[in-house]
């Protein structure tokens, strides 16, 4: 998880050696496999105006509802914003995706087989009640985790045997394997959860009361599914570390939830929604030509971001037999055609996804190379032929909306499975008509999955579209109660054992894990490659491995993505020159500008 990010202060920077003695490691860095681009302590980092005033609130608009603020476990939907309120033993930058520097942990020491890790706190790090964070916090937190935790967050410290707490300032981490930094990396994301305020509430329950935490905003005001506010912390401990100096600059963060899509866009439009992070591709292209924006009181963006991504697509349930033949996978792939829906509906602003880890280096391209080949060869009865040679790709058509020639193509696909026209349907030997139901809990999917759906149709399949609430998505999706799901699976960096709750078959009957039920005993093989991974050499070859046995196998249709973020917000803020690598950083590194303020309020 990469939501927290202070750094140390600039005295311990200078004060610390890296090593202590020839067989220990200490640090207030860690990385896996890159360098940290911070460790020489900048007075504040790149993307941060440490002049920037306090002050103000910023409203901002979220699509869904939420009826939990425990996130922890499998159970309700929290607020995404949640991450607000927690602080952590090491956090990451915004600019970064393999390197922590320490925050409530001043440092990491550790031996150099790396069996164990010892965190040593800050002892001016304070919850918002003024108690002391202390170590035994921190083994709280990892026995809830591995007894309480979703599948995901489980993953994460698989390979974390136990903790203890030495003293009141020191954590001492003990993992199960040796050799690898990638568990020391796992635990220094630890947030503390008190074991004074937990050990009388279930950790296991959704709750609406605001938890005791230590993060630089805290809960001011909750209306369960419709808003959440954040107050910031005015006395917050971390306040004063340099290099935090710009960040959290609201006094106010509000959250709006809405239902509707329509509903929020005209909610911005009326100013009671702040800044909107657009989505579709329509509404940006033909609905911002508004009064507001030529007279410049609304201003627009498209930001570069290069953040790293999963495949976002409709994910098959593989525990559904008619999903079994790779044959009838691959033939629902080929009916996407994704080039006219970029000329229809997309307006060309989109890419399509072809990879399942996207960004930082972990995407495979072109044909394996020996490396990966070498990790593929046991392999290869299991596997398809071309995967050794060729690169994948994805079918293409001329965009015309006429091309038939993968229309063809899946026939032949869904005939080698079994499956003939028969009276205008597509039929097994039985007689069953092929179905196939795209849930979602986005209505806008209707506009882009409903030319599929047609094709689909002409077919002879019974194909719908299903659009329910975000809770029954949720509830729905862990039960593994679908078709194919719409859906986004994100991926850590570097990616270890969580990959296990996403794709590895031990977790496909789990609840809340492994969402489409993948059984595969070569994904398996790769995974345990990608967690034994010591250089990043070898981890880029593990993943790219994988990527190339999940999408010859056809597990889902790879849907789109952009390359920048498309920002409107009201000419009230001011921002840094430059915007984070992998962040808007909205809320964390903009501030209310009274002039601006001013001026459009007259």
């Amino acid at each position: 998880m990469r939501c927290f990010k202070p750094l140390l202060t600039l005295a311990f920077f200078a004060a610390l050696p890296i090593a202590a003695v020839a067989e220990t490691t200490r640090s207030w860095t860690l990385s896996e496999f890159a360098e940290p681009l911070y460790a020489h302590a900048p007075a504040h980092l790149p993307y941060a105006n440490p002049d920037a005033p306090k002050g103000g609130r910023i409203v901002l608009g979220e699509f869904g509802s939420f009826d939990t603020l425990n996130f922890h476990v499998a159970k309700g939907d929290w607020p995404s914003s949640i991450g607000l309120l927690y602080d952590s033993l090491m956090e990451s930058t915004e600019d970064e995706v393999d390197a922590y520097y320490g925050v409530i942990a001043e440092s990491v020491e550790y031996p150099d087989d790396k069996s164990h890790a010892i965190f040593h706190l800050r002892p001016e790090a304070r919850y918002h009640d003024g108690s002391q964070i202390v170590a035994a916090d921190f083994v709280n937190t990892l026995e809830a985790y591995k007894e309480h935790g979703r599948p995901w967050i489980k993953s994460l410290y698989e390979d974390i045997s136990h903790a203890e707490a030495l003293d009141d300032l020191t954590l001492k981490v003990h993992f199960n394997t040796t050799d690898s930094i990638k568990p020391i990396v796992r635990s220094a994301g630890m947030s503390p959860l008190p074991v004074d305020f937990w050990s009388t509430r279930d950790i296991t329950a959704t709750t609406l009361e605001p938890p005791k935490t230590s993060g630089p905003y805290r809960i001011k005001r909750v209306d369960a599914g419709r808003s959440i506010v954040y107050e910031r912390v005015p006395d917050y401990w971390a306040a004063e570390l340099p290099l935090k100096a710009g960040l959290h600059n609201f006094d106010e963060i509000q959250y709006d939830f809405y239902r509707d899509e329509t509903a929020m866009f005209e909610a911005f439009k009326a100013g009671q929604i702040d800044v909107r992070a657009e989505s579709s591709a329509k509404r940006w292209v033909t609905e911002y030509d508004l009064p507001q924006v030529t007279d410049g009181r609304i201003k627009l963006d498209e930001v570069p971001t290069e953040t790293p991504r999963g495949l976002f697509g409709f994910y098959f349930n593989m525990a559904n037999d008619k999903f079994a033949s790779r044959a009838v996978r691959e033939a629902l792939v080929r009916l996407f055609d994704f080039e006219t829906l970029q000329r229809t509906v997309l307006y060309g602003k989109f890419r399509r996804l072809s990879n399942y880890f996207n960004g930082a280096g972990y995407a495979s391209s072109g044909p394996p190379s020996d490396a990966e080949l070498a990790l593929l060869e046991p392999h290869r009865d299991q596997l398809p032929a071309a995967l050794f040679t060729d690169a994948f790709e994805l079918p293409t058509t001329d965009g015309t909306g006429r091309d038939r020639r993968q229309k063809r193509t899946a026939l032949a696909l869904f005939k080698e499975a079994g499956w003939r026209q028969q009276d205008g349907k597509l039929v097994n030997a039985d007689g069953e008509v092929f179905s196939l139901e795209i849930m979602t809990a986005w209505p806008d999917v209707e506009k882009f999955v409903s030319q599929y759906l047609d094709t689909l149709k002409g077919l002879g399949i019974d194909a719908s579209l299903r659009i329910v609430d975000s809770a029954q998505w949720r509830e729905r999706s862990r039960e593994k109660q679908f078709d194919a799901l719409a859906v986004g699976k994100p991926f850590v960096t570097p990616p270890g054992n969580e990959l296990k709750s996403q794709y590895g078959s031990a977790s496909a009957e789990e609840r809340g894990a492994n969402t489409s039920s993948i059984t595969n005993p070569v994904v398996d093989a790769l995974i345990e490659d990608v967690v034994a991974a010591r250089s990043q050499e070898d981890i880029f070859t593990a993943v790219h491995a994988l990527d190339r046995v999940l999408l010859w196998n056809h597990y889902a249709i790879p849907l789109y993505f952009r390359t920048t973020s498309w920002v409107a917000w009201w000419d009230k803020y001011s921002r840094p020159e430059r915007a984070p690598r992998y962040a808007l950083g909205a809320t964390s590194t903009w501030w209310l500008d009274d002039e601006k303020a001013a001026a459009l309020e007259q």
